[in-house]
């Protein structure tokens, strides 16, 4: 159920993305009102990160990934919207739905599985997130060839009733009681988000989404316009970053199964993020620009099995102080890849050049880097137990 959900997330999340040229015609909008479609949703999941983890200590597991399904289940409604505003609605929902599947998954997995295997868990459902986003992007365009581009979506939402039917049916918290529902106060919440390890994980998945984001968002522009590729060659590029990805995310769960220290593990995805990213824009040769493409693929999903598993090393750790820290991580990744896109847009706009937006996001890449450095030894260690949660 868990790997269903995170399809589900995955097929919705850019899956309308390709047929926003049909959205415009249809509902009569401009680009900028077709592009909320896509960017406002994340936006959405950003402010509710933290109060959906905050809720989902209090509603518990059960009742919480209930909503997150139900949520991305109401896009089946999509071939009803006549209009904008209902099409906007339900992406909207949509938003809320994203934000409580991420936030319950942590907890979800606490109870029912040991350490190494939520590694290898994080790593598969984020892995399934990816091959959601390949199979949307890749197949809206044909489907709507076929069928009316509103049933496409309803298409891709339609795995949510399913999932929300049998959620509905056989779910159920995990037998340990701290997975139960435990109100958390709002002292309690400060006291985790104030860690310092914590800190460090939001900066290096935050840092690396601002990147990330905006490269994916404008580099098919980029080669376009300044390097002479056609749009299909430069979306070529561009789709080795979510392909490699998938395999990145499999290798980041596990391969430290039988080496390495967390440290290592952000060591060697920042190191290929921050060379990757600035190799995408800066490289002058095709050749260079696809090693460079790969290593940002790799570098930006490598680290997230062992990101979302290292708050379980920390000491007193418990379902609801995970869900809070999840939420704090959707948060502040959410507005961080709401916000790029716009920065490099605006910049562009304003010098008539992507490098200086590009350069700008690429010093973030290095976030993941510079975190692995300052992670504190007892939790980057590979024995479980770490520091209080506190430090």
């Amino acid at each position: 159920m868990s790997l269903a959900a995170h399809l589900a997330l995955g097929l919705n999340l850019f899956g309308i993305a390709p047929l926003l040229p049909l959205v415009i015609e249809d509902y009569q909008i401009n680009r900028v009102a077709a592009g909320l479609l896509v960017s406002l949703p994340m936006l959405v999941g950003a402010a509710f990160g933290i109060p959906g983890g905050i809720l989902v200590a209090r509603i518990g597991v059960r009742r919480a990934t209930l909503i997150g399904w139900v949520a991305m289940a109401i896009l089946t409604l999509s071939f009803l919207c006549p209009g904008f505003g209902s099409m906007l609605s339900l992406r909207l929902a949509y938003g809320v739905g994203l934000a409580m599947t991420v936030t319950a998954t942590g907890p979800l997995l606490m109870g029912w599985f040991s350490t190494k295997e939520v590694l290898v868990m994080n790593s598969l459902n984020t892995a399934t997130v990816s091959l959601g986003v390949a199979i949307s992007v890749a197949s809206a365009a044909p489907l709507a060839g076929i069928i009316d581009w509103k049933m496409v979506m309803t298409l891709f939402g339609a795995i949510g009733v399913v999932g929300a039917a049998v959620w509905l049916a056989a779910g159920r918290d995990a037998p340990d009681r701290g997975a139960r529902p435990a109100p958390i106060s709002l002292r309690q919440t400060l006291r985790v988000l104030r860690g310092r390890t914590v800190a460090l994980l939001v900066l290096a998945d935050a840092g690396v989404f601002i990147q990330y984001t905006a490269l994916t968002g404008w580099l098919p522009a980029f080669y376009n316009e300044q390097r002479g590729l056609s749009l299909s060659q430069a979306g070529l590029v561009t789709g080795i970053l979510p392909l490699v990805g998938i395999f990145a995310v499999l290798a980041g769960g596990i391969l430290p199964l039988r080496f390495g220290s967390a440290r290592a593990i952000f060591v060697i995805s920042g190191l290929s993020a921050g060379l990757g990213g600035l190799g995408t824009f800066l490289l002058p040769g095709m050749t260079g620009i696809y090693l460079a493409a790969v290593a940002l693929g790799f570098g930006s999903w490598f680290y997230v099995p062992m990101l979302l598993t290292l708050p379980l090393r920390l000491a007193g750790i418990t379902p609801q102080s995970l869900a809070v820290i999840y939420g704090s991580i959707m948060t502040f990744s959410g507005i961080a890849m709401f916000v790029s896109p716009i920065l490099v847009g605006a910049i562009r706009d304003a010098s008539d050049s992507f490098l200086p937006g590009f350069l700008i996001c690429a010093v973030m890449g290095w976030t993941v880097l510079l975190s692995g450095l300052l992670l504190p030894r007892a939790v980057s260690a590979a024995a479980p137990p770490g520091e209080p949660l506190a430090a």
